[in-house]
């Protein structure tokens, strides 16, 4: 969310902000926030002119009376109880101006860095740099939900009959395997500094709107009927919340958390071989990272998070790859934002598996996220987020560049970083 003087000092850079994003039916709301706050503004300066006003005159009664002229006070009283309707008619078309240029603040997106690549969509993102080879075998690799069933791994039919579609339950290696990945990046994040937590899964309706835009919302969270309650769709959600009306001084920056949750989240699906498996689904596992830091410092951040990422996924023999969103694929939050995408030798392209992005002071503006400075001065924090592991992609890729053949049975390398957490396991077998 911007700030409203901005808006009104520079429109015409916020409407090219908004045709950059190709998201020209909201080019309107520009005009219309400029006009609305303008009129609130005249609306408390003559607010503010008719209390110090009723002031003054109820100083004025107080003396007449005092004097003993009373037909000159009861004239005072009647023009303060005018003024006083006056007055309220004010204050009510005040909080009126302010709630709806609050909901029209929320749909103009963050100002996107200079260096993002415009295009209309995901289509037009931009690849930036492939870290590992390229896996190639001389099998027939299956596809990754017939991949888990060769290891009784898992069971969709029964998760379909108890929750319906979207729905699994890993067993056995598998579930183990899920179990280790989850383990192991919380320790490499903990590793690089960053602070553990289990957050809250559930979120107020005041921090899923400061979190994320309404288009998101909508399409993402799954809300508990009869409650201000949501199901988190990540831990991001819980673990910036965590600093909602706070001051933080500016010497504990940054703050560097990592997070793990369930997530909910109502997937629409997409096409072709992401359809069906375990690429979209209702509910999984996640390990996130978050970062509140000075803005000067945000960039510097989102370099190190993404790269976190890489170097998590080539030590489990995963080749991957960097792609920067482009202007039109872009939440409206959001200043830059990373996919990092793992290398499929089944489908032989890349997909996405973790995602880092820089939101600038959108969500700290919109959830009163401060920083004391060393002279005494407050101001908006910069926040930014990255996917650790989510596992039911990241164990796509596990096991579809660690699979091996021989003597007419799969079975899957487990990566040396892994095999602590599998019991000194080196390898599992079909079964």
């Amino acid at each position: 969310m911007l700030d409203v003087k901005f808006i009104c000092e520079n429109p015409e850079l916020v409407k090219e902000n908004i045709r950059k994003k190709f998201e020209d039916h909201k080019l309107p709301l520009v005009d219309e926030v400029v006009a609305m706050y303008t009129e609130k503004c005249a609306a408390n300066t003559r607010a503010n002119e008719l209390r110090a006003n009723r002031n003054k005159i109820s100083k004025e009664i107080g003396m007449l009376m005092g004097k003993g002229m009373k037909e000159e006070a009861e004239a005072k009283k009647a023009l303060v109880a005018e003024q006083a309707k006056e007055l309220a008619e004010l204050e009510a078309k005040e909080a009126a101006l302010e709630e709806k240029l609050k909901t029209d603040l929320m749909k103009i997106p963050q100002i996107i860095d200079s260096s993002v690549p415009i295009g209309r969509d995901d289509s037009e993102n931009v690849e930036v740099e492939c870290f590992g080879e390229k896996t190639r075998v001389d099998f027939e690799i299956p596809y990754h939900t017939d991949i888990m069933a060769k290891f009784n791994g898992i069971d969709k039919e029964a998760a379909g009959r108890v929750a319906g579609e979207g729905f699994y339950y890993l067993m056995g290696d598998i579930a183990r395997l899920h179990s280790a990945v989850t383990a192991y990046a919380r320790d490499f994040m903990i590793s690089k500094g960053f602070t553990y937590c289990i957050p809250p899964f559930m979120i107020r309706s005041n921090v899923v709107t400061g979190v994320m835009s309404f288009e998101e919302m909508d399409a993402m969270m799954y809300k508990i009927e009869g409650e201000d309650l949501y199901l988190i769709g990540t831990s991001e959600h819980s673990m910036i919340g965590k600093f909602i009306d706070t001051i933080t001084p500016e010497e504990s920056l940054p703050l560097t958390l990592t997070s793990y949750s369930p997530c909910f989240r109502k997937e629409k699906g997409a096409h072709g071989i992401e359809e069906r498996g375990i690429y979209r689904i209702h509910q999984f596992e996640k390990q996130e990272m978050i970062v509140i830091c000075r803005p000067e410092e945000s960039m510097d951040w989102f370099n190190k998070m993404w790269g976190y990422s890489v170097e998590l996924f080539r030590s489990m023999d995963i080749p991957v790859r960097t792609l920067e969103c482009c202007s039109g694929d872009l939440a409206d939050l959001k200043v830059k934002s990373y996919d990092v995408e793992a290398w499929s030798p089944k489908q032989q392209k890349y997909f996405e598996v973790c995602s880092c992005s820089n939101l600038g002071d959108a969500q700290a503006r919109r959830l009163g996220i401060r920083v004391k400075g060393a002279d005494g001065k407050k101001y908006l924090a910069h926040t930014l987020n990255n996917t650790v592991v989510a596992p039911p992609r990241m164990l796509i890729a596990l096991l579809e560049n660690n699979l091996e053949y021989k003597d007419g049975k799969y079975s899957v390398r487990i990566p040396k970083v892994l095999q602590p957490y599998m019991g000194g396991t080196t390898v599992i077998t079909e079964k």
